[in-house]
């Protein structure tokens, strides 16, 4: 029989400290940058554009660091796993993970400086991303804590550290661990452009070793090319034991029981959407959290409409209100 879970779940992603301002489209054309997306730049790269950016806001993000910080709001028992270094956004960024109730013990580096992610966020809330990986980038398998997943009723991988092979290996490694222990593993796309410099391999890892997965609408898309919506959300939800896909405004599209199970969820109406950074984190925050207490899969997406909503309501990808208070407002149990 396997042992009760210590924590509901944890995520092995990148640690990043996020600079966002807001810009308008011009800003974006004249530095060369695609509306909506995430691109890696180098040290020298994220300089200049951090010079040229508007004043920001410094907040710690890291997608998978953003949904453990959410589950740590809905009350909820989380772990983190990712590389900062000892130094000044390295301590910003553990002291705020911590401060979010979420247990992270991952050593620092000290020869590499701590990842930082420019966001570049235009009126209409949509958001441009510049990522300097530094010390987020060397995750490695011997990062990998087996005790601790095997101890989480889910481990959470972000898609975005799909790039680095050491990275790649310590995915390998926490699906091993966690399939051990008699655990689920949870997969994130993260970005419709590592889907399309991954494709075969991400399909490959997650026919081998996903139970769950999250996607938005995009990164879906690029997964099962010149498939419909419709097709490409069923051929998801037939390779895995549960999915969900996230579609903005229009809610989410839930599956389970390896597709015998379709749910559709709507999206929390919000007055204004300030920035949508942290969206897609938030709504796996809820999910995951639903499923590692058993909710049913409509309650589960319920609980990730609501944290989004929350999120993209105010500046920054983490949620400002108690996600806990707004659950039970909702009527949702967490229990």
């Amino acid at each position: 029989m396997t042992q009760a879970p210590t924590y509901d779940v944890c995520a092995v992603g990148n640690a990043i400290v996020d600079v966002l301002a807001p810009c308008d489209p011009a800003f974006l054309t004249a530095q060369g940058l695609t509306p909506g997306s995430m691109q890696l730049v180098d040290a020298q790269q994220s300089a200049a554009l951090y010079a040229a950016m508007a004043p920001g806001v410094e907040a710690s993000g890291g997608s998978a660091g953003n949904t453990v910080a959410g589950i740590g709001s809905f009350g909820g028992r989380a772990a983190y796993i990712g590389k900062v270094a000892d130094d000044q956004l390295g301590g910003v960024f553990s002291h705020d993970i911590r401060a979010a109730g979420v247990a992270f013990d991952t050593a620092p580096m000290t020869d590499v400086a701590t990842g930082v992610c420019m966001i570049n966020v235009t009126p209409d809330g949509q958001r441009t991303m510049c990522t300097f990986l530094g010390a987020a980038n060397q995750l490695s398998a011997a990062d990998i804590d087996a005790d601790l997943i095997g101890a989480s009723a889910i481990v959470y991988l972000e898609g975005y550290l799909f790039d680095p092979a050491p990275a790649r290996a310590a995915f390998e490694a926490a699906a091993a661990a966690a399939h051990a222990a008699g655990r689920k593993v949870a997969i994130t796309l993260s970005d419709t452009f590592v889907v399309a410099r991954w494709r075969a391999e991400l399909l490959a890892f997650i026919e081998a070793s996903a139970d769950i997965v999250l996607a938005n609408e995009g990164e879906l898309a690029a997964l099962f090319e010149n498939e419909d919506f419709d097709q490409a959300a069923a051929h998801l939800g037939r390779i895995v034991e549960t999915a969900a896909v996230t579609r903005g405004a229009a809610g989410s599209v839930v599956f389970g029981n390896s597709g015998a199970e379709r749910v559709a969820v709507a999206a929390v109406p919000v007055a204004r959407v300030v920035d949508t950074t942290g969206a897609g984190d938030q709504y796996a925050a809820g999910f995951l959290l639903g499923l590692a207490r058993g909710l049913s899969l409509e309650d589960a997406g319920k609980l990730g409409s609501l944290a989004a909503a929350e999120v993209i309501a105010h500046w920054g990808p983490r949620p400002m209100t108690s996600l806990e208070g707004l659950a039970k407002e909702a009527g949702l149990r967490l229990q």
